[in-house]
């Protein structure tokens, strides 16, 4: 992780505690307030536990794209299926 990001994870740590502050302040001393409490230190622990000895970074292989043909398909395999909007039905179709 660059700094910007470390930085951009204890923003957002920040962020937690003063949620977390605020249900304190409407709910006192409720289990989950507390559990949620616990759980906002933990993650701090860990951010500093990473920030100060990342683990090694893992190269990633980069994969190749799926080509999906946008040509006629047999029609029957979407009868009864729902059309979510998706696609362009005011275009030809590629063959």
């Amino acid at each position: 992780m660059t700094r910007s990001e470390f930085a951009d994870l204890r923003y957002a740590v920040g962020q937690l505690r003063q949620s977390i502050e605020a249900l304190r302040a409407n709910y006192g001393d409720a289990n989950t307030v507390r559990r949620l409490e616990n759980d906002l230190e933990r993650l701090a622990i860990d951010t500093d536990e990473l920030e100060q000895s990342p683990p090694p970074v893992v190269a990633r292989r980069p994969q190749a794209p799926i080509y999906v043909p946008d040509s006629k398909s047999d029609e029957a395999a979407w009868m009864g299926a729902q059309d979510e909007g998706l696609g362009f039905h005011s275009r030809p179709r590629t063959k």
